[in-house]
């Protein structure tokens, strides 16, 4: 994913606390589709589309979370016992280094798209299709070159799915209607995080058939989304310039000139930099540091993600409100840190089951709170109105660039302390803490 997965209404990550962190919604670099251009769609082709995007987004996040949290370091584990915190680390960080600015590139190109299919469409299709048979191959990894090499594609492949079909939402609906739209996408991202985790979990001991399961849904989806939705022709667009290097260049912000817009990017680097090195190894910290049965950990962490959904959906929407009610940002995304710094102690305290629903409950609480408000202090502080896409699209790296970083810098800690969990808690906590201090120095939000 980019792994990971940003809900975009609710503000409700994509992931809950097993998977990494996901990314802001976005489309092109620069505006997918001014909001003149929007189709008028009737009540019924609007509600259809909005339930499409439900259940797309449901079946593409079940299917990142509960390959990346519980089927891939499974699969891992089996193939190289001995190694799994280390090639585990290879697998996800070079899928996270290839994937970083797949949805960008996909969106500049799906908005030069001209095909009787429409712009998105033939995305869509390509990338369901493509990415679903990936992900059936894993299964047939025989070792792990190969797992890497099927999982890079296969992410590269659901990204490309993933970037058009959150740009449809620009496309066909007017501006009065996209943040219910969005929150319908963002209800199917919460929800499929969830319910990943739990159908992968209980399939653990049975691998081909999660990957089969995870891999036809795809295509399914992807397919059924382009026929329920059609798309109208785009073959009379005009076909703007389009200069690469420019496009290169747009994702650098200068710090000296955007002070604020640094900072939230800092602070958002550091809370995923901490919260991902905990999520993406909970299905090894439930087997290593608890010491639960393989099985046990898939049926725990399958809870787990429950509860974490749940605490971050109500949370997002009662501090998302607060927010926009009292006009504050940075009061809010710095409690939500602390909270979630708080959060992390439980475990260290007591390596048990019982600790890490404690874990997962605050957190839960506390990443809910945090991504409602942090995304709107992202948009705050944006250097420009007219290059929104692009714009979130660097705050974007800011989520995908940790979830690169992690996994080697967990392997390294756990090499360094013999394997001991209470190594990678702590520096989440810096992290985290460190992020939370990130927010003061911005000026323009309050």
């Amino acid at each position: 994913m980019t792994t990971t997965p940003e809900s975009d209404g609710l503000g409700a990550p994509e992931s809950v606390a097993s998977v990494p962190a996901p990314p802001v919604l976005v489309g092109a670099p620069t505006p997918a589709t001014p909001p003149t251009m929007a189709q008028t769609l009737s009540p019924t082709r609007r509600r259809t589309l909005m339930g499409s995007l439900l259940v797309g987004n449901l079946m593409l996040f079940a299917t990142y979370a509960g390959v990346i949290a519980i089927l891939l370091p499974q699969q891992v584990a089996d193939l190289t016992p001995a190694n799994k915190i280390g090639n585990f680390a290879i697998v996800t960080a070079i899928s996270s280094i290839v994937t970083i600015f797949v949805q960008p590139i996909v969106g500049a190109l799906s908005d030069r798209t001209r095909s009787r299919l429409g712009r998105r469409s033939p995305w869509i299709v390509f990338g369901g299709i493509g990415g679903g048979l990936c992900v059936i191959a894993l299964q047939f990894s025989p070792g792990i070159f190969a797992l890497t090499v099927i999982w890079v594609l296969a992410q590269v492949l659901l990204n490309a799915w993933q970037g058009p079909m959150s740009s449809i939402i620009a496309d066909r609906i007017e501006v009065s209607g996209r943040a219910t739209t969005s929150a319908f996408a963002g209800v199917g991202t919460s929800v499929g995080a969830a319910a990943g985790v739990i159908l992968a979990g209980q399939l653990l001991m049975h691998l081909g058939l999660a990957y089969l399961i995870f891999g036809l849904g795809v295509i399914v989806v992807s397919v059924l989304f382009v026929v329920i939705n059609p798309d109208r022709s785009s073959k009379g667009l005009e076909r703007t310039p389009f200069n690469w290097v420019a496009f290169a260049k747009s994702f650098w912000v200068s710090p000296r000139k955007h002070p604020d817009y640094a900072w939230a990017f800092g602070g958002r680097f550091f809370m995923i930099l901490g919260y991902q090195a905990i999520a993406a190894y909970q299905l090894y910290i439930l087997e290593d540091y608890i010491h639960l049965t393989p099985v046990q950990a898939g049926s725990t962490a399958g809870m787990l993600s429950v509860v974490s959904m749940l605490c971050m959906i109500v949370s997002t929407l009662v501090f998302g409100r607060i927010s926009d009610k009292t006009g504050r940002r940075k009061m809010f995304v710095f409690v939500a840190t602390i909270v979630i710094a708080a959060g992390v102690l439980a475990p260290v305290l007591s390596p048990t089951v019982g600790a890490m629903f404690v874990y997962t409950a605050i957190v839960g609480v506390g990443y809910g709170a945090y991504m409602a408000v942090d995304l709107a202090l992202m948009i705050d502080v944006l250097p420009s109105h007219g290059d929104v896409g692009k714009d979130l699209g660097v705050l974007n790296i800011a989520a995908n660039v940790p979830q690169a970083l992690t996994p080697p810098i967990a392997a390294l800690l756990l090499g360094l302390f013999a394997g001991n969990y209470v190594a990678i808690f702590v520096y989440a906590i810096v992290a985290i803490v460190l992020s939370s201090l990130l927010v003061f120095p911005i000026k323009s939000v309050r």
